[in-house]
């Protein structure tokens, strides 16, 4: 038996990695809007199937149609990942979350078919609402909440506008629409009971049999920072004594280097692609630019460091507390300095640029908010930007 040429196998792993790291950003692939992608993940499944399970402990199904990505849930120190809304990228409120939740049920209800009007498939969710004393009516807040939670199934493939329109429902612009519904994808949605889920998350610990290294690969892949003092014993002993294998496993299978510090780990795409939430990125005026040139304040005068610490609930992080007033103050600074360049919104309301900022740095890990302020991480540090301002202002990242 011959070896297969050395281009191929290249071909092969260039292959396997990039199909993988289109699951890890896209957890749900189907054939009507990434058929490419799709067809690519259909070639490598065997390989996939059993990288993802033994790497990462996630299972993969993958049908002509579709591929879906089941990942198990990631400790309770990771930051939040919520679904956003498509017109304006907000985050899911707790309503829109309950909409979605009662429009599943009512989809996997029994007798409901392929297929299902707008109208039918409201009338139920009403009357499941009804049912668990959960509030809900024609208005058109509930409306706008119906057709967030629809244009998600939507945008996931597990429904699709077969005649008419959600959003022209919605608007009050048309009395119908006949949706079809994927029901082996619906099926996949939440695999796992939603009680096991539950428990596992507030438990805050790993599940049975679940090894360390694969619990700190799946960190790594995850989380955009990874604190040695969220780690158990196990995980730091992995980073420390296997960090060459680490490093080759990141890098062969998701295309990720591997860096660690003092104060945590974390991995890192050099190609910028593989991130659902992109930093520092362009754009004068945004909450990224605004988010980035005040990370660059507050690290060059505070210098965090994995010696300077803070008490975070019961868990000292690395990092330095700045007060809410002083965070104020450099807001406001920074908002004068590029009053010309920035959004009239932000200029207009600085409260409201804090609040988009901080919750951008957060959903890094860059920083965490508490009652007196803002802890200000050392991971920070590898933003340190060089800026040239001008009409679309670019940002030259030292990482």
């Amino acid at each position: 038996m011959t070896s297969p040429p050395t281009s191929t196998w290249r071909q092969d792993s260039a292959g396997r990695q990039q199909a993988a790291r289109y699951l890890l950003a896209t957890p749900i692939l189907t054939a009507s809007r990434e058929p490419e992608r799709l067809a690519l993940v259909r070639r490598h499944t065997a390989a996939l199937k059993s990288m993802f399970a033994t790497q990462l402990g996630y299972a993969l199904v993958v049908e002509a149609s579709f591929a879906r990505l089941i990942k198990s849930p990631l400790p309770v120190t990771a930051p939040s990942r919520p679904a956003r809304r498509q017109t304006d990228e907000s985050a899911f409120g707790a309503m829109t979350y309950t909409h979605l939740a009662l429009i599943c049920a009512a989809l996997l209800a029994p007798g409901v078919g392929d297929q299902i009007l707008i109208s039918a498939l409201v009338d139920q969710v009403r009357a499941d609402a009804a049912e668990q004393s959960i509030a809900m009516s024609d208005h058109i807040s509930d409306r706008r909440q119906l057709v967030t939670a629809l244009g998600l199934l939507l945008s996931w493939g597990v429904l699709s506008e077969t005649e008419g329109s959600v959003t022209a429902w919605g608007e009050r612009r048309e009395d119908e629409a006949l949706l079809t519904v994927h029901r082996p994808l619906l099926a996949l949605l939440l695999p796992n009971p939603l009680q096991e889920l539950m428990s596992s998350a507030d438990a805050g610990e790993p599940a049975s049999g679940d090894q360390p290294r694969r619990r700190l690969r799946r960190r790594l892949v995850e989380s955009p920072v990874v604190f040695r003092v969220d780690l158990d014993d196990e995980e730091r002993d992995v980073l420390s004594r296997e960090r060459s294998e680490l490093t080759r496993h990141l890098d062969e299978n998701f295309g990720l280097t591997l860096e660690v510090r003092a104060e945590g780990a974390l991995a890192y795409d050099a190609a910028g692609t593989l991130t659902d939430v992109e930093f520092p990125g362009s754009g004068a005026g945004s909450a990224k630019q605004a988010g980035l040139m005040l990370l660059d304040r507050l690290i060059v005068s505070l210098a965090p460091g994995a010696e300077s610490q803070v008490l975070i609930g019961e868990v000292n992080y690395p990092g330095v507390l700045v007060s809410w007033p002083e965070i104020d103050r450099l807001i406001s600074e920074l908002i004068n300095e590029n009053k010309k360049r920035w959004r009239a919104a932000y200029v207009a309301s600085p409260s409201t640029l804090r609040a988009d900022v901080v919750e951008l740095l957060q959903s890094l890990d860059l920083v965490r908010s508490v009652a007196d302020g803002l802890v200000v991480f050392p991971f920070g540090a590898r933003y340190r930007p060089s800026i040239t301002a001008g009409p679309a202002t670019l940002f030259e990242v030292n990482s």
